[in-house]
């Protein structure tokens, strides 16, 4: 698959995503969204490990800004159309633009955003969408949305908030300033912070030391992980036994 500005590549368990207009600084738009969505449905079922990365000098610099132009984007309604539209129209087009960030963080499959230069906006919220990511040292994140009279509605708020606390991420959100790759590790945005030049082998590293470990284990895993926050300890506890007795009975041969 490689069209509107998306490329999907798939090596057994691992597939690589990559954002392929580095003259625009990998800029999105619709079109770039709605590949994203057909990347996610294509993946076949070996795939373990997704890798996010952009070509060029920037990982992704935010929404095209054609988008604010009263023409938009050519076969797309403008968003001075969206606007005109119904409640239930305008909530149904930016539900669709929503699906190209949230099968990143699918249970069967752990997803590494390896990101370079400039996550804006949308960029940044790609980023975010990611299970993990690791950082080249000239990243810089930056959420620009509420400069521009705007919210961060690509799926961007609730990763945030989880990673960094409300406080800082009200703080991030609302000045729009830039996060620094070395912030951005010392915070919790970025798991792994190195040299542009290792930023591949980096994330490689990562999807090796990922598939190392069983596949249902790690599923597992990422399952009580994620819903960790929304359960009490003594919820917790309990998903923990259930998820430890399927794995023993599993790797017993007992399991269904």
């Amino acid at each position: 698959m490689d069209r509107d500005g998306v490329r999907l590549t798939v090596d057994d368990a691992v597939a690589t995503v990559t954002l392929t207009n580095p003259a625009k600084r990998n800029a999105q738009s619709p079109a770039l969204w709605r590949a994203l969505t057909e990347a996610g449905r294509a993946l076949p079922g070996s795939v373990r490990v997704v890798l996010l990365r952009g070509e060029g000098k920037s990982f992704s610099a935010g929404l095209d800004r054609q988008a604010f132009t009263p023409e938009g984007f050519d076969g797309e309604p403008s968003f001075l159309d969206l606007a005109r539209g119904t409640d239930d129209a305008l909530d149904e087009t930016i539900a669709e633009y929503q699906d190209a960030f949230t099968w990143w963080r699918r249970g069967d499959l752990v997803s590494i955003a390896a990101v370079q230069g400039h996550a804006i906006g949308a960029g940044f919220q790609l980023a975010l969408a990611c299970d993990l990511r690791v950082a080249a040292e000239d990243a810089q994140f930056a959420m620009r949305e509420t400069s521009l009279g705007l919210v961060p509605d690509l799926t961007g708020t609730h990763p945030l908030v989880s990673l960094v606390g409300y406080a800082r991420a009200l703080e991030i959100c609302a000045t729009g300033r830039l996060v620094q790759a070395a912030e951005a590790e010392r915070i919790g945005l970025a798991n792994l912070v190195v040299p542009g030049d290792q930023l591949d082998a980096a994330a490689q590293d990562l999807a090796a030391a990922l598939l190392a470990a069983p596949r249902d284990a790690v599923i597992e895993t990422k399952a009580l992980l994620q819903g960790a926050a929304g359960r009490s300890y003594e919820d917790q506890r309990r998903a923990e036994r259930a998820a430890q007795a399927r794995r023993l009975r599993d790797l017993a041969g007992l399991g269904d």
